[in-house]
């Protein structure tokens, strides 16, 4: 089993387990069920080889598409982004309080959402989040399914890396030395979610400070 309390993995990079408490999950999941609706709703992404990816998403904020930000959901119906509410861009600043001990600076503020929906197949290979300008921390907090999190080193994909349960509830930062270390979700386990929380599946919110200002395209080839 792995450990259940607050776990420094590696530097800047912290587990909270239960960070989020019952209420608050179904709060967050009914949130995300209305942000999944078009227009610029939950799609499916798809890379520039052609390929998709398993996890589905759907963006706040800004619209990520492999590899960069577009204001319109440029890789499914084309509509503006839905913004990033005020009160989860809070919950972002709480939850690197909480992981650091430490307040961010005023003017850090999260601006972009990025909600990956994963189903019993779904999977997350090791990648960085580097489309953003600014260094402050990820954010990631986790509803429904427990998976298998991989938070690995800066220089490659593979060793050294750190396996982390992460469960319903739990919340992830990253920053620091860790700040662009690359991660991953070799594994989701179906049906280990909290029955009461009514989810099939698994969510994962992560927040970022994209400190892109008016660097954003408007989509592939404009």
């Amino acid at each position: 089993m792995f450990p259940r309390e607050r776990t420094v993995v590696a530097p800047g990079a912290v587990h909270l387990p239960d960070w989020l408490g019952p209420a608050r999950q179904e709060e967050l999941l009914a949130a995300c069920r209305a942000w999944a609706r078009p227009p610029a709703g939950l799609r499916t992404v798809r890379t520039p080889g052609g390929g998709t990816m398993t996890a589905r998403q759907v963006c706040l904020g800004l619209h990520w598409y492999p590899y960069a930000y577009a204001r319109t959901a440029v890789d499914g119906d084309g509509a503006p982004v839905k913004p990033m509410p005020a009160w989860l861009a809070e919950l972002g600043r709480e939850a690197v309080a909480a992981a650091y001990g430490e307040p961010l600076a005023r003017e850090v503020v999260y601006d972009i959402a990025l909600i990956n929906f994963y189903d019993g197949d779904s999977r997350m290979g090791m990648h960085r989040d580097a489309e953003e300008r600014s260094p402050a921390p990820v954010v990631s907090l986790s509803l429904g399914d427990s998976c298998l999190f991989r938070f690995g080193n800066t220089g490659s994909r593979g060793r050294p890396y750190r396996d982390v349960e992460l469960r319903s509830g739990d919340l992830f930062v990253f920053g620091g030395e860790s700040r662009l270390a690359y991660h991953g979700v070799p594994k989701v386990w179906p049906g280990t979610g909290p029955t009461a929380l009514g989810l099939t599946g698994r969510l994962n919110i992560t927040l970022r400070v994209g400190g892109l200002d008016q660097d954003v395209s408007s989509g592939p080839g404009r």
